[in-house]
């Protein structure tokens, strides 16, 4: 079978072709690898989202057998095991957040670390918006990261962090008040 035939299969065909060898995994792999780093490294950094990516697809390797697809499709199951690895980096995330916030156009001419930061920084999600994902309760920054930069949807949120899809509308509104709130007051006081 081609690469091109394995990218068109559809979730079900790969289950049945992955649990009778194991060396069909690498489909979900070559469909899935990318999507699941760019999660993780617009979560964390790039090191992070390498090792977490990596950390997401031999965890579903090993557990491939217990896949079920009556659960959900493999995209949301790969993003919730993901979003799992990174909550056991929360205070890390929550610590890169607040790095972000602080950093100010100085740091640019201070080292070569301090300008791939802004970079990210002005690119990705700016100072204030890294505050405002910062003051966020994990489940509402799990939501928001999964929705924009996975860009799953409201249901494969649902299925990746394992609650409700009204759970999912509710914890978004929520946080996107709180941001909006956030930068609302830093522009009064700003």
């Amino acid at each position: 079978m081609t690469t091109e035939t394995r990218g068109q299969a559809g979730d079900g065909e790969l289950v049945a072709r992955f649990r009778m060898d194991a060396e069909e995994f690498t489909a979900v792999y070559d469909r899935y690898f990318r999507e699941v780093y760019l999660y993780a490294a617009g979560r964390l950094d790039v090191q992070a989202g390498e090792d977490i990516a990596a950390e997401t697809f031999f965890l579903a390797f090993r557990d491939r057998g217990r896949f079920d697809p009556a659960r959900g499709a493999i995209r949301p199951w790969l993003f919730g095991i993901a979003t799992n690895l990174i909550a056991r980096h929360r205070r890390k995330e929550a610590r890169h957040y607040r790095a972000l916030a602080r950093t100010s156009a100085e740091s640019a001419a201070d080292s070569h670390e301090g300008r791939v930061v802004d970079s990210v920084t002005a690119q990705r999600m700016g100072p204030r918006l890294a505050r405002a994902l910062a003051g966020l309760n994990q489940g509402e920054r799990d939501v928001v990261t999964l929705v924009s930069l996975a860009e799953l949807t409201h249901q494969e949120v649902a299925d990746a962090l394992g609650v409700s899809y009204g759970t999912v509308g509710s914890r978004l509104s929520r946080a996107r008040k709180k941001i909006h709130e956030m930068l609302a007051k830093e522009d009064d006081h700003g």
